[in-house]
């Protein structure tokens, strides 16, 4: 079975959720026999590898500007499919989803992997949120098999599209690296145990800004704010978002991986992630497998989570958000169990294999 991947701009290490999906999904799924090809776009790549974990990887040359590459990538990557004979293509996201009706066309067996209602984020105007809708109608309606990654999306889907039989396979998380790395730690200034960690991409909809405000009014306190994690397109809001945080003594990291983001997650007080928008926060379920105490969001898709009610505050409610934060540093620091079962990576693969199979029935 010859399966092509695109809606990712690839593997390994590059910053965002459908990149830590891909990295984590596909390496399993090959290991298990299956023929894998994931197309990156070069212009994220840093790196001439053309194998990853048994995953074969192919470039393709994408504009990088936001409104356009995800479509012209796609475009490229069903044509590239089809010249080498895949059996199926696998489009993640909703932005790319919008030309499945072309590898359709094109005789390609399509499962569709919807990781969100992406029209909802606050960085796309109103040509954009027109086509991601579009979108996500052409992904929904005429891939073969449709992937969600929770029982929010579920819902949209029936709702808007009737379509009542989607699988859903929820996103996983690895096993934690639990270190120290004591040299990192001394270059940030921070000491263990004593910092909040916020980790995400810098755009609106993670509300990070909400985080820096409520860090800033919590007073003579002697713990740091770590935010881990950068934009993919600088712009006024990560500039602005980046230059509030200096101003009030948050510690940059940028975007890492590896011994430094496993060192971070091992020693942290805290975890915080206050957005109005995901669809099933790998970063969330990262911290909670680091037994984490975590504060977050009360939106529907943090909520599906099923965390105790005293870890949700009100989205957009910095003064509650800041209560938690100063609750949370008052206590001893803690540890917490978490039923992290959903999250299995090989469970996950197994799944998605399934899925292949019925669509080749």
């Amino acid at each position: 079975m010859k399966i092509f991947v695109t809606g990712t701009r690839g593997i390994p290490d590059i910053l965002g959720g459908v990149e830590t999906h891909c990295q984590e999904l596909f390496p399993r799924i090959a290991e298990m026999g299956f023929d894998i090809t994931i197309i990156r776009r070069k212009s994220y790549v840093k790196d001439t590898m053309t194998e990853y974990k048994n995953v074969r990887l192919i470039d393709i040359e994408t504009p990088k500007k936001k409104s356009f590459e995800a479509i012209v990538h796609t475009f490229k990557a069903i044509l590239e499919a089809k010249f080498q004979k895949a059996d199926i293509v696998h489009i993640h996201a909703i932005g790319p989803a919008l030309l499945v009706p072309i590898a359709r066309l094109l005789g390609i067996k399509v499962v569709f992997t919807h990781h969100g209602p992406d029209y909802d984020r606050d960085k796309w105007g109103f040509f954009a949120k027109t086509m991601l809708k579009l979108g996500e109608r052409m992904g929904t309606i005429f891939a073969n098999e449709v992937i969600v990654i929770s029982e929010v999306i579920n819902d949209l889907l029936v709702r808007k599209y009737g379509r009542r039989d989607c699988h859903l396979i929820n996103n996983g998380v690895p096993e934690p690296e639990v270190c120290d790395y004591p040299e990192y730690f001394n270059e940030l200034g921070i000491e263990k145990g004593k910092y909040i960690l916020g980790m995400c991409r810098f755009v609106p909809e993670k509300n990070l800004h909400h985080l820096v405000e409520a860090f800033a009014g919590i007073c003579a306190s002697d713990y740091k704010l770590v935010l881990a994690g950068d934009a993919d397109f600088e712009d006024d809001y990560s500039r602005s978002l980046k230059k509030r945080s200096r101003e009030c003594g948050v510690v940059l990291t940028g975007f890492i991986k590896g011994r430094k983001l496993h060192s971070l997650l091992a020693n942290a007080c805290c975890f915080v992630l206050p957005s109005s928008h995901e669809g099933l926060p790998i970063a969330l379920l990262e911290a909670m497998s680091y037994k984490l105490p975590v504060i977050v969001s009360n939106i529907p898709a943090n909520m599906e989570v099923g965390l105790p009610y005293s870890c949700y505050f009100k989205v957009g409610d910095v003064e509650q958000l800041q209560e938690k934060l100063e609750e949370q540093m008052e206590q001893r620091l803690r540890r917490i169990e978490y039923d992290m079962s959903l999250y299995n990576w090989d469970v996950i693969a197994k799944q998605v294999i399934d899925v292949y199979k019925l669509v080749l029935q």
